[in-house]
């Protein structure tokens, strides 16, 4: 099971729908776009652009997108289960909504699929965590709501 608990049987588009607004809800409130300003910053300060998946952080310190700000704050992550959002989103000061998206983004976004020379077939390829962190980053600046304010 992956940690975002997304699946593919969802039969209810009402509920799906619900979801995806609780969802931009979160993201675009004011605890989450606090979040994502944090996380932006704490991103650009890694002194190593590499993120990892399945983990908030790991034992050589390698982190995720939410592991990143874990890090910044010294949370200690042995006490959060990485595969609960109520807990991941309880420790970083998020709704679950938003932790279970940056999960699912984190570690389940992140593949293509290339066809396989002189064979006809696919095969799955996995991005490296330089790339996750470039993926992830474009991602958080894109979900940064930009101030509506205009010079005069």
């Amino acid at each position: 099971m992956s940690r975002s608990g997304y699946t593919d049987d969802n039969d209810d588009p009402l509920a799906r729908g619900r979801w995806r607004a609780q969802v931009k809800s979160a993201i675009r409130g004011k605890r989450g776009q606090s979040f994502l300003q944090e996380l932006a910053t704490a991103m650009d300060a890694m002194p190593v652009k590499e993120l990892i998946a399945n983990h908030l952080i790991d034992a050589e310190g390698a982190c995720c997108t939410i592991g990143v700000v874990c890090k910044s704050r010294g949370i200690d992550v042995s006490k959060v289960d990485p595969h609960e959002p109520w807990d991941v989103g309880r420790a970083v000061g998020i709704a679950h909504q938003m932790a279970q998206e940056i999960e699912y983004y984190n570690d389940e976004y992140g593949y293509s699929f290339e066809k396989v020379k002189g064979k006809n077939r696919w095969e799955r390829v996995e991005e490296t965590p330089e790339q996750r962190w470039q993926r992830m980053r474009e991602w958080v600046s894109d979900r940064l709501v930009k101030s509506l304010e205009e010079p005069c």
